[in-house]
Parts: structure tokens; sequence; C-alpha cells
């Protein structure tokens, strides 16, 4: 029962180390080591003939093995490169 005890403290101090580590990390170098963001607000698109479009993103889609990304604005379904496309939060 006793080394039990040393067990659960263990972990519960080596995920305290862990946390502090992820917030020290986020803070101070400005990465995010894990990726929450799902939500975004607007989107600017250059499409290829340089045309500038920019709205309030009501959805997108990316693609685990592709650099496009697709993005419904007013309406209108765009898929560009992710190179093309900024995603907003605000």
């Amino acid at each position: 029962m006793k080394k039990m005890k040393y067990i659960i403290i263990a972990v519960l101090i080596l995920a305290l180390v862990a946390g502090a580590a992820f917030i020290i990390n986020e803070h101070f170098y400005n990465r995010t080591i894990i990726d929450l963001t799902y939500a975004y607000d607007r989107a600017i698109i250059e499409l290829p003939n340089g045309e500038i479009v920019q709205g309030k993103v009501e959805s997108w889609t990316d693609y685990t093995d592709s650099d496009q990304i697709q993005v419904k604005i007013n309406g209108r379904v765009y898929l560009v490169h992710s190179a093309d496309v900024a995603l907003i939060k605000d």
C-alpha cells in the first residue's frame, strides 16, 4: 500500500512538471505543442488571378496528406493551397 502511494505521488509530480513545461514553452517561445484551435472567425484568400477574397468563415477543412484547405465564405467554397490562405481567430 505504501509503494502504491509513492507511485501515485510520482505520477502526479511528473504530470505537474510536464504541464509546467508545456506552459513555459508556449509562453516564452511562442510555440504550440498541441494545437487545439479548430474554429476560425475570418479568412483572407489569394486566388490564382491575384484577387483577394476575405470574409467570415462558415466552415473549413484541411486534408491530412495534402497542402490544400477548403474554406467556405459567403456560401462559396474555395479550395486553395495553404500558402494562399490566412485563417484568423479574433
